[in-house]
């Protein structure tokens, strides 16, 4: 929630977000900016630190819980950022 992660790749068969929707995280908030879809290969250095991963390999594995990824692998690409509640 402190804003580091902006962006999640999400391996599903349609969205289950949508943009301006807002989505319980934890203990906090998120509003989703903007999804579409992208193969993994178009994923850039930039994705993979606003995901908060090390590098594009852990990006892939965690993306996998749904099956494998190849770099061809449509992601769902959301982009978000944190909710202020306290407003």
């Amino acid at each position: 929630m402190a804003g580091d992660i902006t962006v999640s790749f999400r391996l599903w068969a349609r969205p289950q977000v949508k943009p301006g929707g807002h989505y319980r995280v934890g203990s906090g908030l998120i509003e989703v900016d903007a999804i579409e879809l992208v193969p993994f290969a178009a994923l850039t250095p930039d994705d993979v630190r606003a995901a908060g991963e090390p590098d594009r390999e852990s990006l892939r594995r965690r993306a996998a819980h749904a099956g494998p990824i190849a770099d061809d692998t449509p992601l769902y690409r959301i982009e978000f950022h944190p909710v202020d509640t306290e407003r």
